[in-house]
């Protein structure tokens, strides 16, 4: 396996995690902030639902996306006349597979962020006249910065090693819909063991310098 084909792989990779975390980032911080201060009873419910990517087989996952995302589905069928080809097996389809699994990790980072602050600063400022968005623009949001980014930062990593939903709705097209992940599992059934701890290695490296980037900019923060 040639560097160049590695670096293709490992771009393939991060382009298909960054697309995720951009599909849940905004639903997935309103989601957040919504469990942390709604008293509803429907909020376990919520709760347990955005939860269950996290305990369900991946690939129990993909078998759902896979039937939204066919053309026998309305939603398969409208998305495909609104993109003008299918989703399946591109790497779009791979980047919502990765957002369906890591979308809890981002709604348990903001739900955390946000509990954390102080209802009475919110309270002040809207009683000051400041309108509900810039409450939350102003207040809210940048006091629940840190969980945010904590649960974005997890969830991105967790899209970059998505496997099992990823297989059912992208496949494994070399180029296309190669991740990382699938690309060291193809490399397993090969019995190519060389290439495929090479492809571990540079797995490792990525999620090791981006949760340690991470921990720089909370620590900095913090300080």
């Amino acid at each position: 396996m040639t560097a160049g084909e590695v670096l293709g792989v490992a771009l393939l990779t991060l382009r298909v995690g960054f697309a995720s975390t951009a599909m849940i980032l905004l639903p997935g911080i309103a989601l957040g902030r919504w469990l942390a201060r709604t008293r509803s009873p429907a909020r376990a419910l919520v709760q347990t639902l955005v939860s269950l990517p996290m305990v369900l087989p991946p690939v129990a996952v993909g078998l759902v996306l896979l039937h939204l995302l066919s053309r026998r589905s309305p939603t398969g069928r409208a998305l495909e006349a609104l993109l003008g080809s299918p989703l399946l097996l591109t790497w779009w389809a791979a980047a919502i597979a990765s957002a369906a699994m890591s979308f809890p990790l981002l709604v348990h980072g903001a739900r955390q962020g946000f509990a954390a602050v102080p209802v009475r600063l919110e309270r002040v400022a809207s009683s000051l006249g400041a309108p509900a968005s810039r409450v939350f623009l102003r207040v809210s949001l940048p006091l629940a910065a840190r969980g945010i980014l904590h649960g974005a930062v997890f969830a991105f990593a967790r899209g970059l090693g998505e496997f099992g939903a990823t297989t059912l709705v992208a496949g494994h097209v070399p180029g296309e819909t190669e991740t990382l992940a699938l690309a060291i599992y193809a490399r397993i059934e090969r019995f190519e063991e060389g290439e495929a701890f090479l492809l571990a290695a540079v797995s490792a490296a990525l999620a090791f310098s981006i949760t340690a980037a991470a921990e720089v900019v909370l620590r900095r923060d913090r300080a």
